[in-house]
């Protein structure tokens, strides 16, 4: 009888003991509760020639209930709908680089460029911009030219609610590759049509022609819309998220090609360089070709990752390409 007593109280000592325990890790972790995600619109056609967004906002304008979840309004919508008709980037200046202070507040006059003015009705219907009733969440459509597979853009380094579902998407497109690009930086200032919203992710999927639409490029836009609004379905539903670590690669440069005294190309992306987003640029590898064959390598000390590597709309805008390194972002735990 005195033995089975003895055991019993070790017994107890051992279950308090990991009660205590149990207690300890649950006080001790940081929940960053967050309100639930309400409003939610998909961005197509910001550019007119980037087909994939615009068949599925179209499709799902018609056709939406996979897009659908409970407790969400999801909004499908055309950005650039002039640019679409016509399959051309923009009618006067670029869409995605307009949404700043200046333009957002431009006096709406004759000659005002296209894009501002249509800026303006975006930040009227879907923000204003930095208010309480901004959308919750914009994902936002684009096709590239370049060989970045599908790509997450994210903007701000501190919000654990985009990088938490950047980390869930990209364990659900797993083994399928997801890199995560993020473009937050002092002096490059992007001014994005999705940075109306209160979260912002960009989705950019390639390589894929302007103006074509492949199907393969189309189902992996597809599947990656479908899975962060997964995420949304679960946040608002009260799922914890613990704390998560996902590598991503922060913009550090965009590089030009050369160019003579006349601000004329002399140089294109070398073979070796073509079609390798992503991959390690290490000094003294090839970077640029001349027509006369003279090879241009990267004088850099540090590894870097290219990306939007010879992306067709790019020319424009005096970019080959632009220089990356490996950085991790952390998230906390949270909960709607």
């Amino acid at each position: 009888y005195l033995k089975t007593k003895v055991l019993l109280y070790h017994y107890f000592l051992f279950c308090l003991q990991q009660f205590l325990k149990l207690l300890n890790s649950m006080t001790s972790r940081t929940v960053v509760h967050k309100p639930p995600v309400r409003k939610v619109a998909i961005f197509g056609g910001t550019h007119g020639n980037e087909l994939s967004g615009i068949y599925l906002v179209k499709h799902w304008q018609e056709h939406g209930a996979e897009i659908q979840r409970t407790g969400v309004e999801v909004k499908p919508f055309i950005s650039n709908p002039r640019a679409v008709k016509k399959c051309t980037r923009y009618i006067d200046c670029d869409l995605n680089r307009v949404f700043d202070p200046d333009n957002l507040g431009r006096t709406v006059v004759e000659d005002i460029p296209y894009e501002v003015r249509r800026a303006q009705e975006i930040n009227h219907i879907f923000g204003p911009k930095g208010s309480d009733d901004a959308y919750d969440l914009i994902f936002d459509l684009h096709n590239t030219t370049s060989n970045m597979g599908c790509t997450l853009i994210l903007e701000n380094s501190r919000d654990d609610f985009t990088i938490q579902m950047s980390h869930y998407i990209k364990n659900a497109l797993a083994p399928e590759r997801c890199p995560i690009l993020l473009i937050e930086h002092p002096t490059l200032k992007y001014a994005t049509t999705r940075s109306v919203a209160k979260h912002l992710v960009g989705v950019e999927v390639g390589p894929q022609p302007h103006g074509v639409v492949r199907a393969d490029i189309l189902e992996k836009m597809r599947k990656t819309v479908k899975h962060g609004l997964d995420f949304v379905h679960l946040f608002n539903k009260g799922k914890e998220f613990p704390p998560c670590t996902v590598e991503v690669y922060k913009i550090m440069e965009e590089v030009d090609y050369p160019r003579n005294k006349n601000d004329e190309i002399t140089a294109i992306i070398h073979p070796k360089l073509q079609d390798q987003d992503w991959q390690p640029l290490n000094k003294g590898d090839p970077l640029f070709l001349t027509l006369d064959g003279e090879v241009i390598a990267y004088k850099g000390d540090s590894t870097v990752y290219p990306t939007f590597i010879n992306e067709a709309a790019y020319y424009e805008k005096n970019q080959a390409f632009v220089k990356t390194v490996k950085v991790k972002l952390t998230a906390e735990c949270i909960r709607s």
